[in-house]
């Protein structure tokens, strides 16, 4: 079991930026598939992005692409979402997800999660 923790979140203008920062600690954090998803309220959790355990495979959903950078730094056993021009549509908890098996998009293939952090953006 991996326990994860997420902070950075606040309040910004939009085209404003945030990174948001997962922390890992009790399990195998460096071979694990790390997902980002968000949910607005009274709308369903979405996947945002994920990243290999290696670093090496990233991918997003489309209407955060080319604004949002995922990274990870394994001998700190962080995950990072860098997130930039940002828009009031991006409004949401966010959360960052484990996974010991390959990356996804889907919530099912993710073992452990973290609370959440709230991001606003404003208009």
């Amino acid at each position: 079991q991996v326990q994860l923790v997420e902070s950075g979140g606040g309040l910004v203008q939009a085209g404003g930026s945030l990174r948001l920062s997962c922390a890992a600690s009790g399990g195998t954090f460096s071979a694990s598939a790390m997902g980002w998803f968000r949910q607005a309220p009274g709308k369903e959790r979405e996947f945002v992005g994920y990243i290999s355990w290696s670093g090496i495979r990233k991918y997003y959903r489309d209407s955060v692409k080319g604004r949002f950078t995922i990274s990870r730094d394994n001998a700190k056993n962080t995950v990072y979402l860098q997130m930039d021009s940002l828009k009031p549509e991006d409004t949401a908890v966010y959360y960052c997800a484990a996974g010991r098996r390959d990356v996804s998009t889907a919530e099912a293939m993710y073992d452990d999660w973290g609370q959440g952090t709230q991001v606003t953006v404003s208009s």
